[in-house]
């Protein structure tokens, strides 16, 4: 099965479907990405661009509010922090101090020790 992703003017993603694999074969049975682009167009107008649920290409796969980028030919989620940076090979997002390596949770405790609380203690 092949996926597509439905793009709107700015390029931000507005649903992902899945297309049979039979309507992107062309004539000597090669898949063709621009057939399946047509054929989504024909049934739902819009622009169409084929996604890959196992990222083998276009670098993620396609999900709702995701941005086309044109120029690097990949989909890039939503930033999820202001502050986080894009990764430029994998086109992800992330944390612009790297996840303390301490054992601890967020919490600054370990997650073995929830359930040894005394009623004195809070978590922030």
């Amino acid at each position: 099965m092949a996926h597509f992703a439905e793009i709107d003017e700015n390029n931000i993603v507005l649903r992902v479907i899945v297309v049979n694999n039979n309507e992107l074969l062309d004539e000597e049975n090669n898949e063709n990405e621009s057939l399946g682009s047509a054929f989504c167009s024909t049934l739902f107008g819009g622009n169409w661009v084929q996604t890959s649920y196992n990222r083998s290409f276009r670098k993620n796969f396609a999900g709702t509010g995701f941005t086309y980028d044109t120029e690097r030919d990949v989909f890039i989620p939503p930033k999820p922090f202001e502050t986080w940076l894009l990764n430029e090979d994998t086109c992800r997002w992330y944390a612009p101090v790297p996840r303390p390596d301490d054992g601890k949770n967020i919490f600054g405790m370990s997650p073995f020790s929830l359930g040894k609380l005394n009623p004195e203690q809070h978590l922030v």
